[in-house]
């Protein structure tokens, strides 16, 4: 396979890729960046961890490096925070030895430095589709000059409902201009998109059977729901995994398997969607710095988290599509390195494992913890039921009302007893029982104004980039 120097980038990008210890392309770097050099649509089917953030953000770099600063000529579409901060992060290292600036646009975070980034003009932008339709609603956001849209992890943003705002973003960009479509797989909406948006692309592994990234050792253990969370501790403390993220089906599990392990004195941290943006940083830079050794993430995440050198993938849950499995393992051996993917099934959830077998045309190898206790029975039930957990609510709800109309009383009932102030006569025009004047007014004499709300949209994340150069079984493709 060719070097990047090879490829006809400019020399400052190659040194920047060099310096961060790549010396060939990986397999979509090699058939993507040609084509989009040449000013080229393309179209590719574009696993996680193949390398494709830098397929589409070299091609780009090298077609703006000569020309004038101070307009955006590029943006980036992709579907969570996480997922463009790390592109962002990204960016910046290969832009070491060049002027090209960029900023990332997602909601989380306040609007000023994002509004900067318009003004200013960076070269490029990355954003997820609503914060920056939020952004178009004032006359500073202006892309009329964008020369490459990308649109990165486009069935996710469909799985995420963001396909009606990638049509209204369309409206706001110039008609010609170059179009960069990555797609981990080609459902029925996104190939009609593809036509709607590209002309005569070129299209990269389109054929291809979505599989997990060469180099991932992938295992099952079966265990019933109970015993998921013991299972997990005791891998843990046998030391049998390393760093580990762990997906689970909803934010409830995630938030309960946290603290199943803290509890057991593991350094764990999360990451979901009810997680604020300064909480969700938290979790992942320490995470990747090594303070947390687990990080517990639900699927709004599983595109958007990229750490050196992972040993371990772990399915708390059996993913519901055969898609997210491949793009959760793909969190690990990034890059042609190696990583470990298990994955926790209980007899209820064989179907979903059976659709992921399928998928990736084998069986997956079962394995059985030696000296585990596999019919232990928990002290406390791990997932409490949705209808439990909002009948719970309501009664908390219930008790702070009653608790407030209590105190409200104790309130009003001391004013009468200590009140003064002689009951008001009756005006000499009317009798005792006429009626006081209403004017319009409530019960305390001040007018009823309306209230109403509103809401934002939000989108995208902060994440990082962990595309470093070591990790067991080795490897020097230049992912991102």
């Amino acid at each position: 396979m060719m070097s990047f120097s090879a490829l006809g980038l400019d020399a400052a990008l190659v040194r920047s890729v060099k310096e961060l210890g790549f010396t060939r392309p990986t397999p979509i770097q090699h058939d993507a960046i040609p084509p989009a050099l040449e000013g080229r649509d393309v179209l590719a089917c574009a696993m996680t961890g193949s390398g494709k953030t830098a397929a589409f953000l070299l091609p780009i770099m090298h077609r703006i490096m000569g020309k004038t600063r101070g307009v955006t000529r590029a943006l980036v579409l992709t579907p969570t925070r996480e997922l463009a901060a790390q592109i962002e992060q990204h960016l910046g290292e290969l832009a070491t030895h060049t002027p090209i600036s960029g900023a990332a646009v997602f909601g989380g975070v306040g609007l000023g430095p994002q509004e900067h980034a318009f003004r200013s003009g960076v070269d490029i932008l990355i954003a997820t589709p609503g914060r920056l339709l939020d952004h178009f609603r004032h006359p500073y956001a202006k892309l009329d000059k964008l020369e490459v849209l990308v649109l990165d992890e486009a069935d996710r943003m469909l799985d995420m409902g963001f396909l009606p705002d990638i049509r209204r973003v369309l409206k706001h960009l110039p008609a010609k201009h170059q179009t960069l479509f990555f797609s981990a797989t080609m459902p029925a909406p996104i190939v009609t998109l593809t036509k709607e948006m590209l002309h005569a692309p070129v299209t990269i592994n389109l054929e291809r059977r979505s599989q997990p990234a060469v180099g991932i050792t992938q295992a099952v253990y079966p265990v019933s729901q109970e015993a998921k969370p013991a299972l997990l501790r005791e891998l843990l403390g046998r030391n049998a995994i390393g760093n580990a993220i762990v997906f689970t089906r909803t934010k409830h599990r995630a938030n309960r398997l946290f603290e199943s392990c803290e509890k057991a004195g593991i350094s764990v941290a999360r990451i979901h969607g009810n997680r604020s943006q300064s909480q969700r940083t938290d979790a992942l830079e320490g995470f990747k710095s090594g303070r947390y050794r687990v990080l517990v993430a639900t699927d709004i995440a599983a595109r958007g988290i990229d750490v050196e050198a992972l040993d371990h993938v772990i399915n708390f849950d059996v993913p519901a599509m055969p898609e997210d499995y491949i793009h959760r393992v793909g969190r690990t051996a990034r890059a042609e390195l190696t990583g470990e993917a298990y994955t926790f099934v209980s007899p209820e959830e064989e179907r979903d494992l059976g659709a992921i077998e399928r998928a990736v045309g084998k069986r997956l190898p079962r394995v059985v913890l030696p000296d585990f206790d596999y019919k232990q029975r928990p002290v406390e039930r791990f997932e409490v039921p949705i209808g439990e957990r909002i009948a719970a609510i309501r009664s908390r709800k219930a008790d702070d009302r009653a608790r407030a109309k209590a105190k409200l009383e104790r309130r009003n009932g001391g004013a009468a007893a200590g009140s003064s102030t002689p009951p008001p006569r009756p005006h000499p025009s009317r009798g005792p029982s006429a009626p006081a004047r209403g004017d319009g007014q409530g019960a305390g004499g001040a007018p009823r104004r309306p209230s109403g709300g509103g809401s934002r949209r939000s989108g995208g994340g902060h994440g990082g980039r962990g595309q470093g150069g070591s990790g067991r079984g080795g490897g020097s493709a230049f992912r991102g």
